[in-house]
């Protein structure tokens, strides 16, 4: 284990190369970053691909271990604590985590790259996704433009290998789904029934290819969508949890700490303590 789960520290690298606006929202995002020894521990609303370049980065992800090495990739979904540590250099594309901005992003591509970023994972490249990174890498200087549209090809790279076949779930279906019914209590047959398939099937299929129960799923789309309200808006605390299926303020203050370990209002004040930061 790189590091105990409740010691949190600020990220300690350097970055060489900011593609573009990292503050960006809807935007696919590429650096290239330089990380050291110093074991670092966080997390964030959005996922994020780590592709090793030089070096070892040993990262723990949700608990898994993993290294990103030349030719691997680290996939890192929204909200999962990671640990990491090592003499490195890595491409490190940060994912949005809106829903439409993905499928504006990606096409066809979208529903696959939902796939790639959903699973804590260390997985070797594809010859099209190795040769985007070490292109991207070697690049002196790319504009805005150029840098975006390279970050979708080369998650749409990624995403080839797990393209949307007739016998796999319907992801984009079953976040919108989802999502149009936050505020409501739902079931596995609630999903099964979006799919045609009886409650147990769908349990199972959904763990195969997604390596999560659905109902898991769920919470962890209910609370990305809590996280947004609270630091993009001002709505009461209690009212953000009736929007994502909580009755009771005090259950969905429970929810928010088990996933961000802050209480609402704080995860809130920090939001708005960082925008403070930003500005000049």
């Amino acid at each position: 284990m790189l590091l105990p789960s409740d010691e949190m520290s600020p990220p300690l690298l350097e970055v060489r190369i900011s593609l573009f606006d990292r503050s960006q929202v809807g935007r696919l995002v590429l650096s290239i970053r330089h990380y050291h020894h110093h074991v670092t521990s966080h997390r964030h609303d959005h996922a994020q691909l780590v592709f090793g370049l030089s070096g070892a980065l040993a990262l723990e992800i949700d608990g898994r271990q993993n290294l990103a090495l030349p030719d691997r990739a680290a996939v890192i979904p929204a909200g999962c604590v990671h640990a990491f540590a090592g003499e490195s250099q890595c491409l490190v594309l940060d994912a949005p985590g809106e829903e439409s901005a993905l499928q504006d992003l990606l096409g066809g591509y979208a529903d696959a790259g939902r796939r790639v970023l959903t699973m804590p994972q260390c997985v070797p490249l594809n010859p099209m996704a190795a040769g985007m990174v070490r292109w991207l890498a070697d690049a002196p200087y790319l504009d805005d433009v150029l840098a975006r549209h390279g970050a979708a090809v080369l998650l749409a790279a990624m995403s080839e290998a797990v393209l949307p076949a007739p016998g796999l779930l319907p992801l984009t279906k079953l976040n919108q789904y989802i999502d149009q019914h936050c505020a409501h209590p739902l079931s596995v047959a609630d999903l099964a029934r979006q799919v045609h398939l009886s409650p147990s099937h769908f349990h199972a299929r959904f763990i195969s290819e997604l390596g999560l129960a659905p109902m898991e799923y769920v919470r962890q789309r209910r609370m990305q969508h809590a996280q947004y309200l609270l630091q993009s808006t001002a709505l009461p605390i209690g009212e953000v949890g009736e929007r994502v299926g909580y009755a009771s303020q005090s259950a969905f203050a429970q929810a928010v700490r088990r996933a961000y370990g802050l209480a609402p209002l704080t995860l809130r004040r920090q939001a708005q303590s960082a925008s403070q930061d930003k500005t000049p």
